[in-house]
């Protein structure tokens, strides 16, 4: 992974099959990044391209938190033999994953439908009722609800109901820190 070309941004090097370029995803956005690279690299050439990304807004970040990529740089393994210079690792909290899981969503629904696959499942006693399969659907369902909450600007309410605007000064969302608090 060559500094000056972010080959882990890249969509062709995701291992999900979450399109950042595509169009469902268009309003996907990233909370937080972390690049591992490992091998020969100048750190003042990794600062000028993450300078690069900032500048050129190669990256769409949420709104409602810092826009954060983390940069990890290690040596190379002297046990590990590899026929690259340097290797990279992004490991990206991304809100376009919501379209794989609400893809798997609808899937399992057409099976749970059709009652297929269950038979083996109905066959031990703790599985009798499927609860579990149901309880798990309704989880993901409210993770792909929050992931596209995450991408507005105003996620930091979400969820929460505030009638009486305790959690900021006047509802704006601004003010939920209480700027004479003292840390110890």
């Amino acid at each position: 992974m060559c500094p000056k070309k972010w080959r882990v941004l890249q969509t062709k090097n995701m291992m999900v099959s979450c399109n950042a370029r595509a169009k469902q995803a268009s309003l996907a956005k990233y909370i937080s990044i972390l690049n591992i690279i490992q091998g020969e690299v100048d750190p003042t050439k990794v600062h000028e391209s993450l300078q690069r990304i900032r500048e050129r807004k190669l990256v769409n970040f949420i709104e409602w938190g810092p826009a954060s990529i983390q940069v990890a740089l290690s040596r190379k393994s002297p046990y590990v033999k590899t026929s690259h210079r340097v290797s990279g690792l992004m490991l990206a909290s991304y809100t376009g994953i919501r379209h794989l899981f609400a893809k798997c969503l609808s899937q399992y629904s057409l099976l749970r439908k059709r009652q297929a696959f269950l038979d083996k499942y109905k066959s031990f006693p703790m599985f009798a009722d499927l609860s579990e399969f149901d309880d798990a659907k309704d989880l993901i369902d409210s993770l792909v609800d929050e992931y596209k909450a995450c991408e507005s600007p105003d996620y930091i309410k979400w969820g929460v109901e505030d009638p009486d605007n305790i959690l900021t000064d006047d509802g704006s969302g601004m003010g939920l820190a209480d700027p004479t608090y003292q840390f110890a």
